[in-house]
């Protein structure tokens, strides 16, 4: 498949620069640095800093293994430390990141491995493989706060106060590396599928093994006219999204922060200054919502210590306020909610909800149960085995929600604003993207 014969956008061929034939586009082509081919890759890429945060050996594992190698394990600041470290650890380990980061470009470990293009990315995982594209995305495009119209939004709820510490992180940063994946909803499969398709006629950036059970990447660039041609099918599927183009599906709060250091960094700039500023942008890789290896998994609820019997008729009485209905079924399969407690369980059909998600409807009636009984304790659970474990115990009534329909995801954000917080995962961690990929922040 040429992907020239799915836009009707007439496309430059001459090496122009890309802000005069993309001006209002979300996603647009970078200078991309890595490694050279040679380098040793698995030592080099690393898993997103917001994984692990409890297992501390998983870190220790990485550090013994990397050594003295290059690698992005000295570029990132791993969440696991954000926990530990106080403000002057936090502060010496930033000094330290960004000290690496001049040093990496100075020496160049880094180099400019790809002009004003794309990454193709590959990634098998045990879910099977997943095409992506790096990109940079125009902050200007991006909003997360609720209600917003913007056409780059965030899947969940976003938590302010854990965007000041992140800030710290890039403010200062002379380079960024993505661990933020965006979800493009094209079921029609026009754009990644396509460029997987004529993958072998561009230059291989990087083919590896991932470090820690992670699979393999390779990367592929995508320049000159296939960049151009990329650009233009990207601009058009914009144009033709009435609503959401393109939903946060990973780290948003890594977008909420690079969000937040631009709006401080653009009130001393002109307006000429913001229009082509590397801080207004920020690398990310967009991935098809519709990838049959992009898994979805239901975060289950547990309320300790609660009357099981009140807290479903008071779910009803919920959702009656609102024009909808709690309907019993004895089909658990079709289930969009299940409450189980010790040798009790009902399963429940939540009726005319309008495109909200039983999640969202879910978690906005618990908001307002906690308030009222500020004493009992609310936890979130990925594994279904093991909220029904604590039901059957009698230490909790467990919540246990249906498959997440994935179709539904850019719909219900529009019905909802966002979803609520730990609404689902995305695979599982060993799945997350790896750093890889580099861009400057400084001119």
């Amino acid at each position: 498949m040429e992907l020239q014969k799915n836009t009707a956008h007439t496309l430059q061929t001459n090496n122009t620069d890309h802000t005069s034939y993309l001006p209002v586009a979300s996603l647009r082509p970078a200078d991309i640095l890595l490694p050279d081919m040679g380098a040793d890759m698995k030592k080099w890429a690393v898993i997103a800093c917001d994984q692990f945060t409890a297992q501390p050996e998983y870190w220790e594992r990485v550090e013994d293994y990397v050594q003295d190698a290059p690698s992005m394990l000295r570029l990132i600041y791993p969440e696991i430390y954000l926990n530990t470290d106080d403000r002057q650890a936090y502060t010496d380990r930033i000094a330290a990141i960004q000290n690496e980061m001049s040093a990496y470009l100075k020496d160049e470990v880094l180099k400019e491995r790809v002009h004003q293009g794309y990454v193709l990315t590959v990634r098998q995982t045990s879910a099977g493989e997943r095409i992506g594209l790096v990109a940079e995305l125009d902050l200007e495009k991006y909003d997360y706060h609720v209600g917003t119209d913007a056409p780059v939004r965030a899947t969940e709820a976003t938590v302010k106060e854990r965007i000041p510490v992140r800030v710290g992180i890039r403010e200062g940063a002379s380079l960024e590396s993505p661990h933020v994946m965006v979800l493009m909803d094209d079921p029609k499969k026009q754009l990644l599928e396509a460029l997987y398709e004529e993958r072998m006629s561009f230059e291989k950036l990087y083919d590896t093994d991932l470090m820690e059970d992670g699979g393999h990447v390779t990367g592929y660039a995508v320049t000159g006219v296939h960049a151009e041609r990329v650009s233009a099918r990207l601009q058009k599927m914009e144009e033709e999204c009435p609503g959401i183009f393109l939903a946060v599906g990973d780290g948003n709060h890594s977008l909420a922060s690079a969000k937040t250091c631009w709006e401080n960094a653009k009130k001393d700039l002109t307006e000429e200054e913001r229009t082509d500023h590397p801080m207004r942008y920020a690398l990310v890789e967009a991935v098809n919502l519709y990838s049959p290896s992009l898994l979805f998994y239901p975060i289950h609820r547990v309320l300790y210590d609660c009357d099981n019997e009140a807290l479903i008729n008071g779910f009803a009485e919920y959702l009656e306020k609102r024009d909808m209905r709690l309907v019993r079924t004895d089909n658990d399969n079709q289930a969009d909610v299940t409450f189980l407690y010790k040798e009790n369980e009902a399963s429940y059909k939540i009726g005319n909800r309008a495109g909200h998600l039983p999640v969202e409807l879910l978690q906005k009636y618990l908001d307002e149960y906690l308030k009222e009984h500020p004493k009992q304790e609310l936890d979130y659970v990925h594994s279904e085995a093991a909220a029904e474990h604590i039901a059957e115990d009698g230490r909790g009534c467990a919540m246990i929600l249906g498959a997440f329909d994935k179709s539904s995801l850019f719909d219900a954000i529009e019905a909802g604003g966002v979803l609520p917080r730990k609404t689902f995962s995305i695979g599982e961690d060993i799945q997350k993207r790896y750093y890889m990929e580099c861009r400057k922040l400084a001119k």
